[in-house]
């Protein structure tokens, strides 16, 4: 594996980016947690457990528009008091949009951490470019 390879593999997504999700109505008591993106779907840290090959809809709060997308659950599993649930999208494109709002997320991360670590207030959009330049080779492309 080349270096590049590696360190698209490693890439850590933001650990408080926040994801709720609606099953029949009854909607997250509070922020949940996204664990991981893929174009197929996407895994978070629930409150409570999700049956398996229920429908819900997903919702990553920080785009506007915010990213919205049913999917099916297809794993529940126990971790540490939690529940690592992880879902599969119903449409393809869904996948696409779920990655882009995976980059806003990296770059809100990143425009905070340039804050705390060196005192620079950043736009979205001077984020933006500074983490593109830094970072996007290193993240995963997308593949439906």
């Amino acid at each position: 594996m080349s270096e590049q390879d590696n360190r698209r593999v490693f890439l850590r997504h933001p650990s408080d980016v926040p994801i709720d999700f609606d099953l029949a109505g009854v909607v997250a008591d509070e922020h949940e947690h996204l664990v991981d993106i893929s174009a197929g779907g996407l895994s978070f840290h629930a409150l409570r457990a999700l049956p398996v090959d229920a429908l819900i809809t997903v919702r990553i709060p920080v785009n506007r528009p915010q990213f919205a997308a049913v999917a099916r659950v297809v794993r529940c599993v126990p971790e540490e008091g939690r529940f690592q649930v992880g879902v599969a999208f119903l449409q393809v494109a869904d996948g696409f949009r779920a990655r882009m709002a995976e980059q806003v997320c990296h770059i809100e991360q990143y425009k905070r951490e340039v804050r705390e670590r060196e005192g620079r207030e950043l736009t979205g959009t001077q984020a933006a470019l500074e983490w593109i330049g830094r970072h996007a080779a290193d993240f995963p492309q997308f593949r439906p």
